[in-house]
């Protein structure tokens, strides 16, 4: 029997490719760090707990190519054990410094066994692998996992070269069938940046269904009858998702969702700044102080004087706000079902990272969520994007309009003033690739070398979070470096092939540095799939 609706559940995790042997440490590799250590361990532990009780749900994630290239990398797998060990080394003085501290040290007494039960999970459990675990719950049939452009280009501003999508498309599904076995039914376009005529495209590589931000879906031609609550179908054959704006504000919202509670873990308050002691400064880079994932305060309110953390206070409330959550999308569906003549779906898609990193208890609130549906109530069941349509795949077909889920809802993210400078130079080197490709359409030895890792240096080079970052103006100065080096490789590397001149030290050099994607093949930047 079918319930009253559906609750699809959806998280893009994503990060930039960032992988530096260059230096024996490099602060930006934390990003990597801290994600592993706050959102993806912590999930994956919901997850199989879920799975042991035998309970229902599933889950949609993306894990995108430049993701799933880290989680297997052996430098950086290696180097998040030698992160969690400094941890743990810090923490030690932490006890001693605290020990008597009715306040502060049993959150220092939490993170050490949570530092633990993370290093052993990964070397034991996981063999140093996450994506072995990821990839034992989508066979299962819990997760569906699905991709997204290869270096997480921003689709709508790359399509100026329509080479660009093919190529992105491409080194996607490879990755993604690569390392997890399976071609992807789905896709997480990068900032759910869409433009028409990119569904005929996703077609051609067997992508079945995306997601756009509610407007994406509610100002398409026609009109969608069902608004957001059932997929479209696109002219290009593919589905399209609309994200429930209900949902996504409680969770979302810093005013009105739940991560803003008083008794949460505050995200800016860090030992690293916080305590100066001999035993915290093998954390620091360079000497500076920085984040180390050591925070002992809870948010307290919208002042500067924060009260100690305390764990358990936290997860309760995480197990209110889940039971508040579904009372809410059980309303929710009560009301759209009464003039569906199907069971509504609600698509609730979120960054993966909220989840653990920025809302420390959301791991938490996702167990109790997920096991409250499975459990306390027969309205809402979870479900897949792929198992919806395959039970209502006649839908009605529209046209939906170029967008994104950025703040305006369209480019001005990705374009305006901060970071506008990049694309003139993206395009002329797409078009140099192009005519590369089809001057060498069947290049091998070190020409083939040399173009093969041009490609990848372009696709690097292509990423939206370069763009994103020299808008939100954090560490711009890296990404703009970045942005720089990824070209100037391509170009030298062009140039080698243009002359047939080739340094061999240099392309072993930058071969060992931007190591993703060892099935590359330069014929990607064609004008369709090659997979």
């Amino acid at each position: 029997m079918d319930p009253k609706g559906y609750f699809a559940l959806v998280l893009h995790a994503h990060l930039p490719f960032v992988r530096h042997p260059e230096h024996e440490r490099f602060l930006e590799e934390d990003w990597f760090f801290e994600a592993l250590t706050e959102t993806y361990l912590p999930l994956l532990d919901v997850f199989e707990g879920l799975a042991r009780r035998g309970a229902h749900f599933r889950v949609t994630m993306s894990l995108t190519p430049t993701l799933l290239s880290m989680m297997t990398d052996p430098l950086l797998q290696n180097r998040y054990v030698r992160y969690l060990d400094a941890r743990l080394k810090a923490l030690e003085g932490e006890r001693a410094r605290t020990s008597g501290d009715p306040n502060f040290h049993p959150v220092v007494l939490f993170y050490s066994d949570l530092y633990e039960r993370l290093r052993r999970r990964f070397v034991e459990q996981d063999k140093l692998d996450v994506t072995r675990a990821f990839r034992r719950l989508m066979e299962a049939g819990y997760l569906e996992i699905i991709t997204s452009g290869a270096a997480h280009g921003y689709f709508p501003l790359l399509a100026v070269n329509e080479e660009n999508l093919y190529a992105q498309l491409s080194m996607a599904v490879r990755t993604h069938t690569r390392i997890l076995g399976r071609r992807p039914r789905g896709i997480w376009l990068p900032e759910c940046g869409y433009k028409p005529g990119m569904d005929r495209i996703l077609n051609e590589f067997g992508i079945e269904f995306f997601f756009l931000d509610s407007h994406g879906v509610l100002n398409a031609v026609p009109r969608p009858k069902y608004g957001v609550h059932r997929p479209v179908r696109t002219p290009g054959g593919p589905a399209a998702f609309g994200r429930d704006y209900e949902s996504s504000k409680q969770v979302w919202s810093a005013e009105e969702g739940y991560p803003g509670d008083a008794v949460y873990r505050e995200f800016y308050r860090d030992a690293g700044y916080d305590v100066r002691a001999p035993h915290m400064e093998p954390l620091q880079h360079a000497n500076q102080r920085t984040f180390t994932g050591l925070k002992y305060h809870r948010i307290t309110g919208k002042t500067a004087n924060k009260e100690p953390y305390h764990p358990g206070w936290a997860r309760e409330r995480a197990a209110e706000h889940a039971g508040n959550f579904m009372f809410n999308r059980q309303q929710q569906v009560e009301w759209l079902a009464s003039f569906f003549d199907r069971p509504p779906i609600i698509v609730a898609p979120y960054d993966a990272e909220l989840f653990g990193h920025w809302w420390f208890e959301g791991p938490q609130w996702m167990d109790f969520l997920l096991r409250k549906i499975a459990y306390d109530q027969n309205d809402i069941k979870t479900i897949l994007p792929s198992e919806y349509l395959d039970r209502y795949g006649d839908l009605q077909t529209v046209s939906p309009p170029e967008c994104s889920w950025g703040a305006g809802g369209f480019h001005e993210v990705w374009l305006n003033g901060a970071n506008d400078w990049i694309y003139p130079y993206l395009h002329a080197a797409t078009d140099r690739m192009v005519a590369l490709v089809k001057k060498f359409p069947d290049a091998d030895g070190v020409t083939r070398w040399a173009l093969d890792q041009a490609a990848r240096e372009l696709l690097l080079a292509q990423a939206s979070d370069w763009a994103f970052i020299m808008k939100t103006s954090t560490t711009v100065d890296y990404a703009v470096r970045r942005f720089k080096t990824h070209l100037h490789r391509f170009d030298r590397l062009a140039d080698m092939v243009e002359r047939n001149a080739f340094d061999e030290n240099y392309l072993r050099e930058i071969t060992a540095r931007d190591s993703l994607f060892p099935d590359m093949d330069y014929r990607i930047f064609r004008n369709r799939p090659w997979i």
